[in-house]
């Protein structure tokens, strides 16, 4: 599997994603734009919760465009990538089990969440965070959480309503997995680390 990392550290390829990541981003604010017209002010950085997640990313292409690494930005994207990424991957699979049908719309939000998930990955060799990084980004996710299924802040999807309970606790299981996913593949034993070229 290493053969891809050339392939990843290359400015080109990274200059392609960070266009791609920020178009996916501002698309991402504007799919939110009903609800954060309705969310109050308190909550508004927690609401948009994959187009936060790509912006972490945006921010971590950038560093890596200029040979840096912000580690803890890196921590927030691994980790948020991971979970909204497979987060909205199941939900729109849960719309279709429920509706019978999904529009053009879905197939298209569990394809680029899917890629969100496996790029926050994919990338982790060259990220450089440490334990308290991971801690910070567990802190910021698990209250998101709380800010979703305490509060009521969570994306609407008014199908899966009758849910909710369900997928407030698979949200959380799934945060926990995102978390030991970035342990996993950024912390745990030294890992080969990679250097941008």
């Amino acid at each position: 599997m290493r053969w891809i990392y050339p392939i990843l550290g290359n400015r080109s390829i990274l200059f392609l994603l960070f266009l791609v990541n920020v178009a996916g981003t501002i698309y991402g604010y504007y799919w939110y734009g009903y609800q954060l017209k309705q969310t109050p002010d308190i909550f508004l950085a927690f609401v948009p919760d994959s187009p936060t997640a790509s912006l972490f990313f945006v921010f971590v292409l950038l560093a890596f465009l200029f040979k840096k690494n912000w580690p803890l930005i890196e921590a927030l994207a691994i980790v948020t990538l991971f979970k909204y990424g497979i987060w909205a991957v199941v939900m729109n699979f849960l719309v279709f089990i429920v509706q019978g049908e999904l529009d053009w719309t879905g197939y298209m939000l569990i394809g680029s969440h899917f890629a969100m998930a496996v790029q926050g990955v994919l990338y982790s060799p060259f990220y450089r965070m440490k334990a308290w990084h991971l801690i910070a980004a567990a802190i910021w996710t698990l209250h998101n959480d709380v800010i979703d299924y305490v509060f009521f802040m969570m994306p609407n999807y008014h199908m899966l309503d009758q849910y909710m309970p369900q997928i407030g606790y698979f949200t959380f299981w799934l945060s926990i997995v995102s978390i030991g996913i970035a342990y996993y593949f950024c912390i745990r034993a030294n890992r080969f680390k990679l250097e941008i070229k």
